[in-house]
């Protein structure tokens, strides 16, 4: 599989931590945030790997170079005008569709997820995409799932009458994989959205399917949650480790 790493964003729930710094940039176990997930992709066998950028790119893009360091190639996408995550799959289409699948992956998100065992579930199931999920009281999202893992409903940023009538705790992680025909949902001009646009309409097709968070999974949305990836990482949940044959 190839990648795509959303990391266009402004970060801007941060406050003064990304003012002058990219969000994927921030600092866990003396690692930036996109490190941690380029580091786990590659350890999934994942090594060609596209970023999508525009909040301070020469940041971002000086620090990781060609992505040797950690044993990726990057692709970089830079976007003078946020295009939206599912434009941001659009901007690499033709990169993205040289394999059968691929992952889309949030920028905020770190997780220990084994993406071979999704990738598997995603190919048994005969899905179009695949979302990961957790489980979580109230959250932007809401998965009603069936018991073979299909996705009957989703609802993204909710109103409190449609959570009143959605009976699940399942969340949608800010990870899935997609199958290369997911790219021709996605309209070629404009801002387009994954949770927002693209999803209810795999959901109508009976072609999205989630699968259950195994492990460890921080999204980088707060003061708080940024230390709780530090922990992680102080803990060994997290490897932050030095990279093999690396001298960082």
């Amino acid at each position: 599989m190839r990648a795509l790493v959303l990391s266009a964003g402004y970060g801007t729930r941060l406050g003064d931590l990304t003012r002058e710094s990219p969000k994927p940039m921030l600092q866990a176990g003396g690692r930036p945030i996109l490190e941690l997930i380029l580091r786990h992709l590659v350890g999934q066998g994942i090594s060609d790997i596209a970023v999508n950028l525009h909040f301070r790119p020469d940041v971002i893009r000086s620090h990781f170079g060609d992505g040797a360091a950690v044993g990726a190639r990057i692709h970089w996408s830079y976007e003078q005008e946020l295009q939206g995550t599912a434009g941001g799959v659009r901007e690499v289409a033709d990169f993205l569709s040289l394999t059968s699948e691929f992952v889309i992956h949030y920028g905020d998100v770190v997780t220990t997820q084994d993406l071979r065992a999704m990738l598997s579930f995603h190919r048994t199931r005969g899905a179009l995409a695949t979302m990961l999920v957790h489980r979580r009281q109230r959250s932007n999202s809401i998965a009603v799932l069936a018991p073979d893992g299909r996705v009957e409903r989703f609802l993204e940023r909710p109103s409190e009458a449609e959570r009143a009538g959605a009976d699940s705790r399942f969340v949608f992680s800010g990870v899935c994989i997609c199958s290369r025909e997911v790219i021709d949902l996605i309209p070629r001009v404009g801002s387009y959205d994954l949770p927002r646009d693209v999803f209810p309409e795999l959901v109508a097709g009976g072609d999205l399917y989630a699968f259950e968070l195994e492990g460890f999974r921080c999204a980088v949305d707060s003061e708080e949650r940024l230390e709780l990836l530090r922990e992680a990482c102080v803990n060994g949940v997290v490897d932050a480790g030095p990279w093999p044959g690396s001298a960082r």
